[in-house]
């Protein structure tokens, strides 16, 4: 058997490179012989990253490359909290893996008082992962002809698209011209899976149906229209993966008392802080730190962590109702999450779906997902309020401190 001091000899010797590791043994020994190399480089102590609880070859090659071992993140949860959800429905625990201390603590209050309000309301508003791909044109003239031409063939774009997967399901098609150039904007329904790589492959398909059939050239798959991993204005006006809203309406009682503050206080800090404080500030994100609460859940679920960026896209509202009650809501435009695929199969992650109940596909198809973005709504929700609220009582600083943050 070969081991990995015998791997890394030949590392050295020149005789293989680290991402051939994985050909001449199992992953395991592969990720070991790394770590010895890395080590003999760096003078760094790998032995707690090679202490992982998962057998390489469950994450080399289809989630990350050159393995040397894991990153631990501490897990947490709040809750539970009752999500009166349309895909998911009762009271869940909500995953979180993070290192920023006070931050479970925050959403767990924030659980706390929607459970004393019957909970929060959650709904998926719309659905869609995109991909957007730039042609080049001569000129003007023949980008209309494009354009035309793409409206006149969507249904066999849509075949060529289908024909590479059996759950995907292309749902339109946006044209955007700037000049020569031809943005064509696909959007596809992927059901519980994220499907940025689903979204891809059928795109290329289409692309070669009209590469064929026109004079346009592809000139690159991504014209970053799409818009991924990036702030970008038409996410948040548009959507991408699941737009979600998640809301409550807390008693007047329930504030003064478990809050310390008062409806018309909150409702003032929201406007003046996530609406005027956002805006001067040229922010596409009009909320508190609704990026918490998405990168910790998705930590915990296996989502991919870049796309927290477009999951902190996301408006904050609170109002004081007619009889004196707090309404706040949460609704994120462009949070891209599945249940199925990527990093959702990872022993850790594939249980903080088991917590919210929704690992694996949905029944029908696509529940799953739109049951996660709810979960993560509802924990953004949670997280907003309290943030107010400690703002509102001017306990932000001391919450901190008592902690030891």
């Amino acid at each position: 058997m070969t081991t990995a001091e015998a791997l890394a000899d030949r590392v050295r010797d020149g005789e293989l490179r680290l991402h051939e590791l994985g050909e001449e043994a199992d992953a395991d020994t592969a990720a070991a012989a790394r770590r010895l190399l890395v080590e003999e480089q760096s003078g760094a102590d790998l032995e707690t990253v090679g202490d992982y609880a998962f057998p390489a070859e469950e994450a080399a090659g289809t989630n990350v490359e050159n393995m040397i071992g894991a990153a631990q993140v501490p897990l947490g949860v709040a809750g539970p909290v009752q999500v009166n959800g349309d895909a998911l429905e009762g009271e869940r625990y909500l995953p979180l893996a993070t290192t920023e201390g006070a931050l479970v603590a925050s959403i767990n209050r924030g659980c706390s008082v929607i459970n004393s309000a019957g909970g929060s309301t959650a709904r998926v508003t719309a659905s869609g992962m995109t991909r957007a791909p730039v042609f080049k044109v001569d000129d003007v003239a023949e980008a209309e002809a494009l354009a035309e031409w793409v409206g006149d063939n969507e249904g066999r774009l849509a075949a060529a698209a289908e024909s590479t997967t059996s759950h995907g399901e292309l749902l339109g098609i946006a044209t955007y011209v700037v000049g020569n150039s031809v943005f064509l904007r696909f959007r596809y329904d992927t059901k519980d899976a994220m499907g940025m790589n689903m979204a891809t492959i059928a795109t290329s398909e289409a692309c070669n149906l009209i590469e064929e059939e026109t004079d346009a050239a592809l000139v690159a798959l991504s014209g970053n229209l799409c818009s991924d991993k990036k702030p970008a204005a038409i996410n948040a006006i548009e959507g991408r993966g699941r737009s979600v809203t998640a809301d409550v309406t807390l008693p007047r009682e329930t504030v003064v008392e478990r809050l310390d503050t008062t409806p018309e206080s909150i409702a003032e800090i929201n406007t003046r802080k996530n609406h005027v404080g956002s805006a001067k500030a040229g922010s596409l994100g009009f909320n508190a730190h609704v990026a918490n609460a998405v990168a910790a859940m998705f930590l915990a679920t296996g989502q991919d962590e870049a796309q927290v960026v477009e999951g902190a896209n996301a408006i904050t509202t609170a109002e004081v109702t007619s009889d004196g009650d707090l309404y706040v809501s949460v609704s994120i435009a462009s949070l891209e999450v599945g249940t199925v695929g990527g990093g959702t199969k990872l022993p850790t992650q594939a249980e903080g779906l088991d917590v919210l109940g929704i690992r694996g596909g949905g029944d029908p198809a696509g529940a799953n997902a739109d049951a996660l973005a709810e979960a993560i709504a509802t924990g953004a929700l949670a997280g907003e309020l309290s943030l107010l609220a400690a703002l509102g009582s001017r306990h932000l600083s001391s919450a901190h401190a008592d902690l030891g943050r």
